[in-house]
């Protein structure tokens, strides 16, 4: 078996559920976990049945070992085979992901890196972590969607400066320009990931998905959410629990909806 067999059979998507959250490792140690093309076909397919899954209310996205993702394995692909499509398409999938979606990054994220990060509701990342969009290496048009979904988080201007550079930037950068929610002492970025999901698995179903609707732009499902909440007796549970000092018992689940 050559080398390139090798590192083709080590890339991997691994999964795990426990206490309502699935954790989706990339892992690809040979190239610091960057993306194959079997990878990205994967990752719509393995996304949708943690969605299906009753048991997760979170999902958090990071990889193995020091390095989140540098990118795509162009040495996966072959000469049919548009890499932009197939990345767009997972980037998609993680962005319709119906649960709370977090990156726990480490390390490189940089190119698809990047795009799947953005695509995630939330960033965290660990101090020493680079980031980059890198297209303007390579003489190829970053994609609409992709872009668009960059400026939406960094305003256009710092979207412009990485795209057109294809410069990285640190992570202290990253967190003032809003590509990252919280940047995190080195060591404590699982224990910050545990934390915070603990504590998105204890809120409203009902308030996490119509806020990701909302902030997402969808403008046609007001509606819905103002019956799914009616329906619910989630907001009278949660009053109650807050008068009585106790943890709320939410019934609403995306199954529901």
């Amino acid at each position: 078996m050559d080398a390139a067999q090798e590192a083709a059979e080590e890339a991997a998507l691994l999964h795990t559920v426990a206490d309502g959250v699935a954790t989706v490792v990339i892992a690809h140690p040979a190239k610091r976990n960057a993306m194959t093309a079997e990878m990205w076909r994967a990752l719509p397919g393995l996304l949708a049945g943690l969605a299906a899954d009753p048991e997760v209310r979170v999902l958090v996205l990071t990889g193995a070992g020091p390095t989140f993702c540098a990118g795509a394995d162009i040495s996966s692909l072959t000469g049919d085979e548009d890499p932009q499509a197939l990345s767009v398409a997972a980037e998609e999938a993680l962005a319709a992901f119906p649960k709370p979606t977090i990156a726990a990054i480490r390390g490189f994220c940089v190119g698809g890196g990047s795009q799947l990060a953005a695509a995630c509701d939330l960033r965290f990342a660990e101090e020493g972590a680079s980031f980059g969009v890198t297209p303007a290496r390579l003489g190829l048009v970053y994609p609409a969607s992709s872009t668009r979904r960059l400026a939406g988080l960094v305003g256009p201007s710092t979207a412009k400066y990485l795209l057109f550079s294809a410069e990285l930037i640190d992570a202290a950068h990253a967190l003032r320009a809003g590509f990252l929610n919280e940047l995190l002492p080195a060591g404590r970025l699982d224990e910050r990931i545990a934390e915070f999901a603990r504590i998105l698995t204890s809120r409203s179903q009902l308030t996490q998905a119509a806020a990701k609707e909302f902030a997402d732009g969808r403008t046609d499902r007001d509606g819905h959410w103002a019956g799914q909440q009616a329906g619910s007796g989630d907001p009278a549970e949660g009053v109650a629990a807050f008068l009585e000092r106790r943890t709320p018992e939410f019934s609403w689940t995306a199954a529901a909806g």
